[in-house]
């Protein structure tokens, strides 16, 4: 089978069988097509490809790229979703890649951004122009309702309850879910699509999705992180938009939420993945408590907190 044909029925797996989601597997194709032509390189079948091969490749990998601790777990859990599709179309007869040890991933604490400097953001956007409106209104919402860039880029106009300030989301591996949003946001989604969004659009465009581009099309994901960084620019900060997201899970745990309800808002499938924000919260408690009270040295009694 050529290895094109192989690479794309693989992906169509990835997606119908194993459900993951778009990025998921426009990532795996990413690690499997290296994977491949190291292969092609090495003069190898799949039969001949062990755990030992398959260390060769990872550590190739890493001195071409000096990939992360992370990105290595990533490419361990595509050859091993490879391996398995492998198995099932009797190309292999056992997975090599099950014996790897994905390397421990060291815990890298989500950028968040206080309100304050949210809000100054905010404000310095330019809503004399349709671009500018519209980019205001994702900023809000995806602050507002802790949405991820896709998940933004993805709202049709069926999805959103304006009124009743809700939206339906279609997340990772399609799940679906229900957020809310504040009366700020709100107003910003009237706004938009009552005047801004008439101008993107033009008369003809029958497109569904709520946030388009200057062509009248669906902004995608790219076109997000750009404007935003275009903003950022502005104000000499160097954040990323997914910080927005990250500030919205902190303000509700600070608030009192439990983790339980912020992780059905994030729409995070392991509860493991929302914990990493009570270790942010426990670092901002413990940074004001040596703020407003330095005569506690607390640095010198770490036992205190």
């Amino acid at each position: 089978m050529e290895k094109s044909v192989l690479l794309e029925r693989y992906c169509s797996r990835l997606v119908a069988i194993e459900r993951l989601s778009v990025l998921t597997k426009e990532s795996y194709r990413y690690e499997i097509k290296h994977f491949l032509d190291f292969m092609e390189s090495e003069n190898k079948n799949f039969p001949d490809a062990d755990a030992g091969f398959l260390t060769s490749y990872l550590v190739m990998r890493n001195k071409s790229g000096n990939i992360s601790s992370r990105s290595a777990a990533k490419a361990i859990s595509a050859l091993r979703s490879f391996f398995r599709f492998l198995s099932d179309e009797g190309l292999s007869k056992y997975n090599p890649a099950d014996i790897l040890e994905c390397p421990k991933r060291k815990t890298v604490f989500p950028e968040v951004i206080d309100n304050d400097t949210i809000e100054k953001f905010l404000d310095i956007i330019d809503v004399s122009k349709p671009g500018g409106q519209r980019d205001k209104c994702i900023f809000e919402l995806i602050y507002s309702a802790g949405l991820r860039v896709s998940e933004a880029s993805g709202l049709n106009i069926r999805d959103i309850d304006i009124k009743s300030g809700f939206a339906m989301i279609k997340g990772k591996g399609d799940k679906e879910r229900l957020v809310f949003f504040g009366k700020e946001a709100a107003q910003q989604l009237e706004q938009y699509m009552s005047y801004c969004r008439p101008k993107l659009a033009g008369k003809t465009n029958k497109s569904q999705a709520v946030f388009l581009n200057k062509n009248g099309k669906r902004l995608s994901r790219k076109g997000i992180w750009k404007n935003y960084a275009k903003w950022t620019s502005i104000t000499g900060s160097s954040s990323r938009i997914h910080a927005l997201r990250h500030s919205f899970a902190t303000s509700l745990l600070e608030g009192g939420a439990d983790l339980r309800t912020v992780q059905e808002l994030l729409g995070h499938a392991d509860l493991s993945t929302t914990q990493i924000y009570t270790h942010i919260n426990k670092s901002l408690l413990k940074e004001n408590h040596r703020r407003f009270l330095p005569k506690l040295n607390t640095a010198a009694n770490p036992g205190i907190i």
